[in-house]
Order: structure tokens, then C-alpha cells, then sequence
């Protein structure tokens, strides 16, 4: 499945780069799986994802948790927590 994965923030500068396009493996179905899967894939996402319970989510634009399923998605954002001032 081809998926386009847009990263923010200090997730943007670990990753090295502001969007991918990437073929999910079988068997990475949710967004958790699929933060595994990019900690496991290099040192840059192992480095971006070392806390994932910090990392936010939308799905097509709409914020969702890291079990949201991927089926159908065209876009994931990850990003941190935002805070205002």
C-alpha cells in the first residue's frame, strides 16, 4: 500500500526529510505498527521514535491515536505535542 507520511518538528529534522512515500509492509495495519515499523527501519527513525507516546497523529487530517487503523489512509502526519504560548 502506498502511503505518504508527512513528518513535523523535531520529528521533520530526526527523519532528515518533511515527506515519504513509502510501500507498508504486510501485517503493519495501524499507526502503531507502523511507528515500529519506522524504528525499525534506520537509525534516523529509531532516533525520531525512541518515545513513541509523544508522537501525535492524523489520519487524512484527522487527529487519531496511535491505534487507528491504516486501512484506506492516504496521508499520515507524525508530529509532537503542540503547545501554544
Amino acid at each position: 500500500m502506498g502511503l505518504t507520511i508527512t513528518y513535523f518538528a523535531w520529528v521533520r529534522e530526526r527523519m532528515g526529510t518533511a515527506e515519504e512515500k513509502v510501500d507498508v509492509p504486510v501485517g503493519v495495519t495501524d499507526v502503531g505498527a507502523l511507528v515500529a515499523w519506522l524504528t525499525a527501519r534506520d537509525a534516523r527513525g529509531a532516533l525520531a521514535f525512541a518515545e513513541p507516546q509523544r508522537i501525535r497523529v492524523a489520519i487524512d487530517g484527522v487527529m487519531l491515536g496511535l491505534g487507528a487503523p491504516l486501512a484506506g489512509a492516504r496521508e499520515v502526519a507524525l508530529f509532537p505535542p503542540v503547545t501554544g504560548g
